[in-house]
C-alpha cells in the first residue's frame, strides 16, 4: 500500500500568480504592475488596517475562533449565529465543506475550468470530480441540473465566476433549482459578490435560505484583506454545526478577525472600490475590444481574454511581463488559450493597455498597431 494515496500523488498543485519581486529580478524592471490575482489595487480597507493595531497587545491570547466576527455578521443579516461561519478566506471553508460532507463514494460536480481553488480541494479528496462545458462562458445550469445522479453529494457554483466574470441570473438558478434533490449540497461561492449585487439580475443567494444552499464570501476582495485570509459563509444552522466540528478551533485569526468586522463599516472605501474597478472594466473592455480580441463581459474585479491559440495566449503573458505587467494566463485553470486581467488604478489600467498593444502587435505580426492607434 502506497504512503501516498494516487489521488494526491497525481494532484497538481495550486500555483498562484507570478509576485512583483519575482517578475522585477527576472526581467530588470523598475516597476512592475500586477494585475493577475484579484487584488483591490486601492489596498486594504483603512478602517481594517487601523484597526489592526488595536489588538496587538493581544496577541498572546489565542483567538475565539470567529465568534466576533459571526455575532456582527448575523446581526447585519439579520441571522442567527448558528447560521454564520467564519474561517481563513472562503477557500478554508471551503476545505472544511469538502472534509464534512464528503463520503469516498460522493462525487463533485461543477462546470469545466471552475476556480482552481476549488478543483484541487475537491480533487484532494479522491472523490469522482465530474464538470460540464461552459455555454458562451457562462454556468450551463440546465447540463448541471440534467448531470446529478445518485452519487452527487456537491456541486459548485460560482457567481460571479472566476475566471470568466459572467453571471448566472435569478431566472436560471431558480429554474437550475427545481431540479436538484435537497440531499445535494449546493456551494454559492460569491467571492466578488460586492461587484455584481447591485445588477437586478443577480441572484444574491441571502435571498435564497434554502437548507441545502451555503453561500461563501470574502474580505479579500473588494476589502483588499486577501493577505489576512478571512472570509465567512451563511447555511442552514444543521450545515454550521457540522462545519464547526471540523474548522480549525482558532481560525481565523485575532488580526484577520478584527480587520474583517471594521472592514464590514468602512462604506466610503467600500463605494471608492466600486467606482475604480467599474471605471477599469469599461476602460479595459473598449481598449481591448478596439484591438480585436474576445473580450468576456464581467461582473467582477477582472477581464477574461479568449486567443486563438494557447501559444497566443502565453506569447501575450509573457510579453507583457517583459514589459512589467503581470496578468494570469489561465492554463491552470483548464484554459490556456485564455488570459485573465484583473482592474487596476486608472494608470495602471493605461500602463496595461499601452502593453497590451505592444503585445498584441508583436503576436500579430502587426508591429505598426501602437503608432497608428
Amino acid at each position: 500500500m502506497p504512503l501516498v494515496p494516487p489521488y494526491i500523488e497525481n494532484l497538481r498543485p495550486y500555483e498562484p500568480g507570478r509576485n512583483i519581486e519575482e517578475v522585477r529580478k527576472q526581467f530588470h524592471l523598475s516597476r512592475v504592475v500586477k494585475m493577475a490575482s484579484n487584488e483591490n489595487p486601492l489596498g486594504p480597507s483603512p478602517l481594517a488596517a487601523d484597526a489592526i493595531a488595536t489588538c496587538l497587545p493581544r496577541l498572546h491570547l489565542y483567538p475565539d475562533g470567529g465568534l466576533s466576527l459571526r455575532s456582527e455578521l448575523a446581526s447585519r443579516y439579520d441571522l442567527k449565529l448558528e447560521n454564520v461561519i467564519a474561517g481563513s478566506g472562503s477557500e478554508g471553508i471551503m476545505s472544511n465543506i469538502i472534509r464534512t460532507f464528503l463520503c469516498d463514494e460522493d462525487e463533485v460536480l461543477t462546470t469545466e475550468s471552475a476556480f482552481i481553488g476549488f478543483q484541487v480541494l475537491a480533487r484532494s479528496r479522491g472523490v469522482t470530480y465530474r464538470t460540464v462545458p461552459y455555454r458562451e462562458w457562462h454556468y450551463d445550469l440546465d447540463a448541471l441540473a440534467a448531470a446529478v445522479n445518485d452519487r452527487t453529494k456537491i456541486i459548485y457554483l460560482a457567481n460571479p465566476n472566476n475566471p470568466t466574470g459572467t453571471i448566472f441570473t435569478r431566472q436560471e438558478f431558480d429554474r437550475f433549482y427545481r431540479h436538484i434533490p435537497e440531499r445535494v449540497l449546493i456551494i454559492l461561492d460569491e467571492a466578488y459578490f460586492e461587484y455584481a449585487k447591485d445588477n437586478p439580475r443577480y441572484p444574491d443567494s441571502m435571498h435564497y435560505r434554502y437548507d441545502n444552499v451555503i453561500t461563501l464570501r470574502t474580505f479579500s476582495k473588494i476589502y483588499g484583506l486577501a493577505g489576512l485570509r478571512i472570509g465567512y459563509g451563511f447555511a442552514h444552522e444543521r450545515l454550521i454545526a457540522n462545519l464547526l466540528k471540523v474548522k480549525l478551533p482558532f481560525e481565523p485569526s485575532t488580526p484577520a478577525q478584527t480587520a474583517g468586522i471594521a472592514a464590514l463599516s468602512d462604506r466610503e472605501f467600500l463605494h471608492r472600490s466600486l467606482e475604480l474597478n467599474a471605471r477599469g472594466i469599461c476602460y479595459l473592455a473598449k481598449n481591448l475590444g478596439e484591438l480585436g480580441l474576445e473580450v468576456v463581459p464581467s461582473e467582477a474585479n477582472f477581464l477574461m481574454i479568449a486567443f486563438a491559440s494557447a501559444e497566443q495566449a502565453r506569447a501575450m503573458s509573457v510579453d507583457l511581463l517583459r514589459q512589467g505587467i503581470i496578468v494570469r494566463q489561465l492554463g491552470a485553470f483548464g484554459l490556456p488559450q485564455c488570459i485573465r486581467i484583473s482592474t487596476g488604478t486608472d494608470e495602471e489600467n493605461e500602463l496595461c493597455v499601452q502593453a497590451l498593444r505592444r503585445s498584441y502587435g508583436a503576436i500579430s505580426g502587426n508591429p505598426e498597431y501602437q503608432s497608428r492607434h
